[in-house]
């Protein structure tokens, strides 16, 4: 299927669908852009070494796909359900020419957090750009007093304790000049009550991300965030209801939601050492207009 441009997007939403978490590209319409035809590399990140969590799909494939068309070898880590996207991300890396390793294992257990960092630096030979992507939400509820305990754990653990156990095992191998992105989100700004545990952790991501900065900055490692608006990914018709779909996006200043491909561009700023080499403790939005402060 053709991926839909933000060009041809039709400003009013996308079809009413719904998939079972965590989702898969192939079944969403349209598919999303990840920059397969848009996005050329200017040798911005040569000779890096970068893991990306949840980069089979979504903004993680798009940031994969960026990565490798700027020079830099990836690590993907991905469900063991979503090794189908994931194969799709490792083409596209290896067609730039780069190579690509795939992790699979479940970011909610300790374990397979530092063993992904382990096998990353065995397989690349070092780590120089961590981007912590991975990320659960489910806003097919009505209250609080929806969320059980089995979702409430599986939000944080995906996205709170994986972005401390990964990060903790990065920084033995970081050294200076290498650099932390976290995925954000607008709900750490402008939280939607059916997403109230999902936003609880995107706000506390980006206190995480400049409290790190400070802590790590002494090192020569920069550690920022991107902070997203509503981006046509999997997880959205795997977690959404599918009527809300049908305006997805809309209520943005520039009235649609984004692709990953026009997320990504960030993440390569951000990596990007000449580019962003005094840029440390920041948050940057990619939100359609949506104020990030």
């Amino acid at each position: 299927m053709t991926p839909q441009t933000p060009d041809t997007q039709d400003s009013a939403g996308f079809p009413a669908q719904q998939q079972t978490p965590p989702g898969l590209t192939e079944d969403m319409v349209p598919t999303p852009d990840h920059g397969e035809s848009s996005y050329t590399g200017h040798d911005r990140l040569v000779g890096k070494k970068a893991l990306v969590t949840g980069g089979d799909s979504g903004i993680g494939r798009a940031v994969a796909l960026a990565y490798a068309r700027e020079g830099a070898d990836v690590a993907i880590s991905y469900l063991p359900s979503e090794q189908e996207d994931a194969e799709e991300t490792r083409r596209l890396v290896e067609e730039a020419g780069r190579r690509a390793v795939l992790v699979p294992g479940d970011l909610t257990q300790e374990e397979d957090c530092r063993s992904l960092v382990a096998t990353t630096v065995e397989e690349l030979g070092g780590l120089d750009v961590l981007v912590n992507n991975a990320g659960f939400q489910m806003a097919r509820r009505e209250s609080i007093a929806d969320i059980t305990t089995e979702h409430l754990d599986r939000t944080f653990k995906t996205n709170l304790y994986a972005l401390f156990w990964v990060t903790q095992s990065a920084l033995e191998h970081l050294g200076e000049g290498g650099c932390i992105i976290n995925n954000a989100s607008i709900q750490a700004y402008q939280p939607s009550t059916s997403l109230l545990d999902y936003a609880s952790t995107k706000a506390a991501i980006t206190n995480f991300t400049v409290n790190l900065a400070a802590e790590v900055g002494e090192r020569g490692i920069r550690v920022n965030a991107v902070a997203p608006g509503p981006i046509w990914t999997p997880l959205q018709p795997a977690t959404q209801p599918s009527e809300k779909l049908e305006s997805f996006g809309t209520d943005t200043p520039l009235g649609r939601a984004g692709h990953p491909a026009e997320v990504a561009p960030a993440f390569v700023f951000l990596a990007d050492g000449a580019s962003a080499g005094y840029v440390s403790g920041t948050v940057l939005g990619v939100t359609g207009g949506k104020p990030v402060f």
